[in-house]
């Protein structure tokens, strides 16, 4: 296992690597990260701020500033929810985990803000597997 974890955007504009270990990993239910990726939930990596090193060309990672002070980062060309910060975890950047081209040291271990799961997505691992067409 590489002691640098590295990932990109869909594009490839935006790169990041990272020094492991991560501080934690962990799955994301919050309305906020379901309406930012459109998903059920997201997995996110917590590093200290200081092990993570991001490229990209000038002005294509892009900020969305909260009112509260968090800042959610994408790629300005293809549109990747990328990194979170926020007051609430100072001196940390998180990283979702889909983007890693690298294995991490760590898996998920808890859920967040599990009380705003949507329980439509729960039982996808029971549901049928079809074969890839793509």
């Amino acid at each position: 296992m590489s002691p640098v974890a590295v990932g990109s955007c869909l594009c490839g504009a935006v790169r990041f690597s990272a020094v492991q270990p991560a501080q934690w990993v962990a799955h994301c239910h919050c309305t906020r990260c379901q309406r930012a990726h459109g998903a059920p939930f997201v997995t996110w990596v917590g590093f200290l701020a200081p092990a993570v090193e991001i490229t990209s060309p000038e002005d294509t990672l892009r900020w969305y500033e909260t009112a509260e002070g968090a800042g959610r980062g994408f790629c300005g060309r293809c549109g990747s929810p990328m990194f979170f910060r926020s007051p609430r975890y100072p001196g940390e950047l998180h990283i979702a985990r889909a983007l890693f081209h690298t294995e991490l040291e760590q898996w998920p271990t808890s859920n967040v803000f599990f009380g705003s799961h949507a329980p439509w997505a729960l039982d996808a691992h029971r549901l049928p597997v079809e074969p890839e067409t793509r």
